[in-house]
């Protein structure tokens, strides 16, 4: 089976993982709500991308909260709740956020959340690797 759509987003979320991290190192710090809506962005895609390439479960839009994405990738399948609480943490963040909470978020949020997309996008990775969809080193 030809997994080359599954590889071409694993390959563009890193390069944006890597994006953020390097801006993060160089700055210091990055846009709370617009890091926080972008790592649930990406997450959201590599599930996607993942569902699409299974071929057995109906696709979630892209456009649906973070946690009914996840709902889609974990029906059938509750390994995946692996990595329930890191989607729960992003969406917490958001929510602090949006009801002007942040006094309740954890020190350096931005970089929390980037280091949560990282742990998810490496979790995502090597399942995909044990399951052969991707061959990447």
């Amino acid at each position: 089976m030809d997994h080359h759509a599954l590889i071409q987003t694993f390959e563009q979320v890193d390069e944006q993982i890597t994006d953020l991290e390097r801006i993060l190192n160089e700055r210091l710090s990055l846009n709370l709500l617009g890091t926080v809506e972008q790592t649930m962005q990406l997450i959201k895609q590599l599930i996607i991308a993942y569902i699409v390439d299974v071929g057995e479960k109906a696709v979630p839009n892209p456009d649906d909260d973070l946690l009914d994405v996840f709902k889609a990738l974990i029906k059938g399948d509750p390994s995946w709740n692996t990595i329930r609480d890191n989607c729960r943490e992003l969406v917490y963040y958001r929510n602090c956020i949006t009801m002007d909470r942040c006094d309740a978020l954890p020190q350096h949020p931005e970089k929390m959340a980037v280091r949560t997309l990282r742990h998810v996008y490496l979790f995502m990775k090597t399942r995909c690797m044990r399951e052969a969809r991707l061959e990447m080193a």
